[in-house]
C-alpha cells in the first residue's frame, strides 16, 4: 500500500466518515525518498490487516500520529483509507508517549515487573494529547458514526469524545493486560482512567480476567453496578449500559500458512538450519526486547541445561530474535546490556568451533524471514512474564502446516487461554521451564502432530478477521439495545457489596 502526500492531496471533510479508528499510530509509515518526496507505506501488523477491509467497506477514516515529531500534515487519502494525522511535538512524545504511556502505564499494567514512574507533568501531557485525539475524532465522524479507539495510550478519549459527540457509538480495545485492583490502585489518576474508559459503549480486553479486573476497579472506585459483562452508567437521561468483556485478538492466520507453503520459504528454512550447523533441535525465541518477555528467564534455563550436561551444544541451538524497543528508555537500555552479557557468557562457555549455543539477533526481520524461522524451529519458546496476548505463539502455529513443532507457552499470556495443547510453563519456575524444554526436545512425532493440529485448528478458526467482526457486531448491537444477558457472577456481586461498605468512592 503506497501513496504520496503533497499539496494536491484532497483533505478530509469534517464529519464525513461513518467508521473511524483512533490509534496512537497511523496505519502507514512516512518515508522520504532521495528526491525529498514524501511517501507512505502500509505499516506491518495485525491491526492494520484486520481493519483495512472494514475501513474500505464502511468509508472509514484512521486517526493517529505519523511517527515523527512536529509532523503537522493535512488529512489525505491513501489507497481507499482516509488518513487524519495528529501532530505531536518532541516534548509531547517524551511526556505523553515515552513518559506516561510507556514508563507509567506499561509497567503498571504488566504487574510492575519494572517500577512505574508517576509524574504529574506526564499526566498533564497525557490528558492534553488524549483531548487532541478526541477532537480529531469528533471532527472526522459523521452523524451516528462508529468510532473504535485502540489501546492504553488513549484511555481518556472515550469519555472526552462522548462529551463532544453523544450521537456516536464508541468502542475501545485494550491490547495489553488490565491489572488487578491492588496494582491498578497505585495509579494516582486511577478514577480518571476508569471514567475515561466508561465513555465507551463496548470496552474490549484480551482475557476474561482482564475484563474482570476492570469491572472490579469500577466497583471499587465508582460504586456502579456491574453485572458481567454489563456496567450500568448513570446519565442525565437515565442509565447507559456499557459492555466490558474479552475479545481475544488474533492474526491473519491463513496468510502465514500461505507463506509457509511457498517453496522459497521452505528452502530458506533449510538454509537457516544448515547455517546453524544442522543441530538436531533448533529452539526459537522471537520478542521485542522488553522486560515483560522473560528473555532472561529462558536464557538462564538454557544455560543451566548446558551446564548440567542435560543437552549438548552440538545437538541443540537457541535462536533468539530480540527486536529493538524503546531504546531511549533507561530500563530498556539496561535490559539490553543484561541480555547481551548473558548471551556472551553462555556462548563463551559452551560454543564450539562448529556450533554456537545461542544465535542472537538484535534487529527485526521481514515476515518472509520470520515464517522461514518458524518452519526451521523445532521448539518455540514463549516465556513472557505478562503479555496481553502474544501473537508470535499464534504465528508459529499458523505457519506449521506440516503439523510439526512444539510450542512452549507461558501461562501469563493471553494466548494460553486459547492454546491449551501447548506445553504450559511458569517462566519464574526455572526448573519447570527446563523440564518443559527437555519434554519438547524428546517428544515423539505422533504427539507433536496431535498437539499442533489442535493448536492450528484454534488459530485458523479464530483469526483476526473474526476478532474485528465480533467486536464491531457487538458494538453495533448496542445501538438497538440487543445486549448480552448478564452472566451469573455471585462473587462480583459480593465484592460490590463489600466495596460499598468500605468506602468505594475514595480516590
Amino acid at each position: 500500500m503506497n501513496g504520496t502526500a503533497d499539496s494536491t492531496t484532497p483533505q478530509t471533510e469534517t464529519g464525513e466518515y461513518s467508521f473511524v479508528v483512533v490509534s496512537n499510530r497511523l496505519p502507514v509509515d512516512r518515508q522520504t525518498g532521495p528526491d525529498g518526496e514524501a511517501s507512505w507505506t502500509r505499516s506491518p501488523g495485525g491491526l492494520v490487516t484486520a481493519l483495512e477491509p472494514v475501513m474500505r467497506e464502511r468509508d472509514g477514516a484512521w486517526i493517529g500520529w505519523g511517527g515523527q515529531p512536529d509532523l503537522d500534515l493535512a488529512p489525505f487519502d491513501n489507497e481507499g483509507i482516509h488518513i487524519v494525522p495528529v501532530p505531536l511535538s518532541a516534548d509531547e512524545i517524551e511526556n505523553y508517549y515515552e513518559g506516561f504511556s510507556n514508563d507509567t502505564l506499561w509497567p503498571l499494567y504488566h504487574d510492575v515487573i519494572a517500577a512505574p514512574g508517576f509524574h504529574r507533568v506526564w499526566w498533564d501531557s497525557y490528558v492534553l494529547i488524549n483531548r487532541r485525539f478526541a477532537d480529531a475524532a469528533a471532527a472526522s465522524s459523521a452523524q451516528g458514526a462508529i468510532v473504535w479507539v485502540q489501546d492504553y495510550q488513549l484511555q481518556l478519549v472515550p469519555k472526552m469524545l462522548r462529551e463532544l459527540r453523544p450521537d456516536l457509538t464508541i468502542g475501545f480495545f485494550n491490547h495489553i493486560p488490565f491489572p488487578p485492583y491492588g496494582i491498578f490502585s497505585q495509579l494516582p489518576w486511577r478514577l480518571q482512567i476508569v471514567e475515561g474508559l466508561l465513555g465507551a459503549d463496548v470496552i474490549g480486553f484480551q482475557r476474561v480476567a482482564d475484563a474482570g479486573n476492570f469491572s472490579r476497579a469500577v466497583r471499587r472506585l465508582t460504586g456502579l453496578v456491574t453485572k458481567n459483562p454489563i456496567i450500568e452508567v448513570p446519565t442525565d437521561a437515565g442509565t447507559r449500559k456499557v459492555i466490558a468483556k474479552a475479545f481475544p485478538i488474533s492474526i491473519d492466520s491463513s496468510s502465514y500458512e500461505e507463506l509457509a507453503r511457498q517453496p522459497h520459504i521452505q528452502a530458506r528454512a533449510k538454509e537457516i538450519r544448515e547455517g546453524l550447523g544442522n543441530p538436531k533441535t533448533v529452539m526459537l525465541g522471537v520478542d521485542r526486547l522488553d522486560y515483560t518477555k522473560g528473555i532472561g528467564h529462558r536464557l538462564k534455563a538454557f544455560g543451566e541445561l548446558l551446564a548440567e550436561g542435560r543437552i549438548d551444544v552440538e545437538d541443540v541451538t537457541l535462536v533468539q530474535v530480540a527486536s529493538p524497543s524503546r531504546e531511549r528508555v533507561t530500563a530498556y537500555m539496561q535490559l539490553r546490556d543484561e541480555i547481551e552479557l548473558t548471551v556472551g557468557r553462555i556462548n563463551g562457555d559452551f560454543s564450539t568451533m562448529s556450533h554456537t549455543a545461542i544465535s542472537y539477533h538484535h534487529h527485526g526481520y521481514p515476515r518472509d524471514e520470520m515464517v522461514a524461522l518458524y518452519l526451521a524451529a523445532d521448539v518455540m519458546l514463549v516465556t513472557a512474564l505478562r503479555d496481553g496476548m502474544n501473537l508470535v505463539a499464534k504465528e508459529y502455529c499458523a505457519a506449521r502446516f506440516d503439523n510439526d513443532g512444539v510450542l512452549i507457552l507461558s501461562e501469563f499470556t493471553g494466548a494460553w487461554d486459547e492454546l491449551k495443547r501447548s506445553l504450559r510453563i511458569n517462566p519464574h519456575d526455572i526448573d519447570g521451564l527446563k523440564d518443559a524444554i527437555l519434554q519438547a526436545i524428546s517428544m515423539p512425532k505422533r504427539d507433536r502432530a496431535a498437539r499442533m493440529r489442535s493448536l492450528r485448528k484454534r488459530v485458523l478458526e479464530n483469526d483476526v478477521a473474526k476478532w474485528s467482526t465480533t467486536f464491531i457486531d457487538t458494538l453495533t448491537a448496542t445501538r438497538s439495545d440487543r445486549l448480552p444477558e448478564p452472566d451469573a457472577d455471585p462473587l462480583g456481586e459480593l465484592e460490590w457489596t463489600i466495596d460499598r461498605r468500605i468506602g468505594k468512592n475514595s480516590n
